[in-house]
């Protein structure tokens, strides 16, 4: 029902033609007495009704104005059939454009003009209260015909929005999510390459051993960076599909092992049974809680990473102690990194909480839950 609708809005002027089929080849007036000329008057009335969708109001009274001379008048009197079915069209139209008060107005009319037919000329028909009313129900049809069709448009129209609102929605979505993957992999791989940079300007004359290695982290690094990069431009030219594979826990050492800190690793429990999505966001987390560290501890802070499996429930706690060096200098921030781990955690129902320890350091402990 609703692509009939949709076509009929579409193809109004098909629609309309045996509309006026009847008009022209079914009027009783092409035949009868008196000059063709005078019988054809009543078609001039029906004109309006060519331009009924964008003058409806004024459409409207041309035709009931229309059919009070045909219906006074003796010569076109007996043309009711098409007079009636030219009221009941505007009537139609003005309830479908949700005019009803004005449609209501306009039916009074309609009803008045046949009481007023009838009593001038159903005397010369066999049964003249059955003239009268039998029309009735063409108007009454017509008023529940627009009635549908005005619910039916309405109906067409919310879904449209709605679906609209919804695509919209997901694109919103959508980019936060992509957004927020920018930020991980690049805040993350930035301050691992910006650190072991300083590092190896440093121990340059000291250590040349200690450059070649830290040289090769930053290669590694930015090596990683780009292939998540592309993986995330991949996603936005190939959709869904492309979305696979994903980093998971299984490289948290590797995460680990790039963070130019001394971090320890554990791991209790068996990752094995935790979805791809799940290991993912517990990645991510760890990720942004180490470039936290990298980006504010000072260079002499030691971390651990704890990842502990209690389906349904996975525990990540990432802790670095303050140190003794100072500080080193502050790298840019986006102010985004504890939001999109709380993002991250909402979707799987867990909790998030992070803030300084008494010694100095920092702590982010968050949970996942990733099971009934």
């Amino acid at each position: 029902m609703e692509r009939l609708v949709k076509w009929v809005r579409r193809h109004r002027w098909t629609v309309d033609l045996p509309l006026y089929g009847v008009f022209l080849f079914l009027a009783p007036n092409w035949v009868g007495p008196g000059p063709y000329a005078v019988r054809a008057i009543p078609m001039l009335f029906l004109l309006p009704l060519l331009v009924r969708r964008r003058f409806p109001r004024t459409v409207a009274l041309l035709i009931i104005a229309g059919a009070a001379a045909v219906y006074f008048n003796d010569i076109w009197a007996y043309d009711r059939g098409r007079t009636e079915l030219a009221m009941a069209v505007v009537l139609f139209n003005l309830v479908k454009l949700g005019q009803r008060r004005f449609a209501a107005v306009i039916a009074v009319a309609i009803f008045a003009l046949g009481w007023q037919w009838g009593f001038l000329y159903s005397g010369y028909t066999d049964n003249p209260t059955a003239t009268i009313i039998g029309i009735w129900p063409l108007h009454i049809a017509a008023w529940a015909l627009g009635e549908f069709f005005r619910t039916k448009e309405q109906l067409t129209a919310e879904e449209e929005k709605r679906g609209d609102a919804q695509a919209r929605a997901a694109v919103a979505e959508e980019r936060t999510r992509i957004a927020r993957e920018l930020h991980d992999v690049l805040a993350h791989s930035m301050s691992v390459i910006v650190l072991n940079a300083e590092g190896a300007k440093l121990a340059r004359h000291r250590d040349p051993a200690a450059v070649d290695r830290t040289l090769d982290t930053i290669v590694h690094t930015g090596r990683d960076a780009l292939a998540e990069l592309r993986r995330l431009l991949e996603v936005l030219h190939a959709g869904q599909a492309a979305r696979s594979p994903q980093p998971t826990l299984a490289e948290l050492r590797e995460l680990v092992e790039q963070s130019g800190r001394p971090v320890t690793l554990d791991v209790t429990g068996d990752p094995g049974s935790l979805p791809a999505s799940a290991a993912l966001q517990a990645y991510r987390i760890v990720q942004e809680a180490l470039t936290n560290m990298i980006k504010h501890a000072p260079a002499d802070a030691t971390g651990r990473v704890g990842v502990t499996f209690e389906l349904p429930e996975v525990h990540i706690e990432v802790t670095n102690t303050g140190g003794h060096a100072p500080p080193a200098p502050a790298l840019p921030s986006s102010g985004r990194g504890l939001t999109g781990m709380r993002q991250r955690v909402e979707m799987y129902h867990g909790k998030l909480t992070t803030g300084p320890l008494p010694d100095g350091g920092y702590r982010v402990r968050a949970s996942l839950v990733v099971g009934p």
